[in-house]
């Protein structure tokens, strides 16, 4: 990842209207909000879909980015609200609607029983919150700081969700 004070730089220049720094900064940061959105175990499409919705929020919000602070955490938090927003959205529907007829789900095999678990399956047994937490700090490489004010928590509950999650985490590879 390129050094934050360059995604600041252009963070001020989209704001002024700048139409190349829009495109390099969307460039730079998409990969990662859209691991983001996988890692909480959305479909791919959804991921896409979420991705999208995110820079639409953020095109419509970018006068409230204050230059001169991180721009991860910001973009982060509106990610983070995409997110709910549409988890909520979804969650209407579907318990308004009635299922007709459920088609069986059926994965297929990833190599064999003694090969390690990828982060997606490990990452699975976590809850949402503790899943984000280490998807932000191992993954999108944040600070504690930018993660609590990411997800609108303290550094303290923060460093409590990635402890609880590395114990979960280490249980499951003590089982194996």
């Amino acid at each position: 990842m390129q050094p934050e004070p360059d995604l600041e730089a252009l963070m001020v220049r989209y704001q002024q209207g700048d139409s190349p720094a829009a495109s390099a900064l969307i460039h730079r940061v998409s990969p990662l909000l859209h691991r983001f959105f996988l890692v909480e175990f959305v479909s791919r499409r959804y991921a896409d879909d979420l991705l999208q919705e995110t820079w639409l929020r953020i095109h419509e919000v970018r006068h409230t980015y204050r230059p001169g602070e991180r721009v991860m955490p910001w973009l982060y938090a509106i990610a983070r609200n995409v997110r709910v927003d549409h988890y909520r959205r979804t969650r209407r529907v579907t318990d308004r609607e009635q299922q007709v007829e459920k088609l069986p789900e059926t994965a297929a095999p990833r190599g064999g029983a003694d090969r390690a678990p990828d982060l997606e399956t490990l990452l699975a047994a976590l809850p949402e919150s503790q899943r984000e937490v280490i998807a932000m700090l191992k993954i999108a490489g944040m600070s504690l700081e930018e993660v609590a004010r990411a997800t609108s928590s303290s550094v303290g509950s923060v460093k409590q969700k990635a402890h609880r999650a590395y114990e979960k985490l280490r249980a499951k590879f003590d089982e194996r």
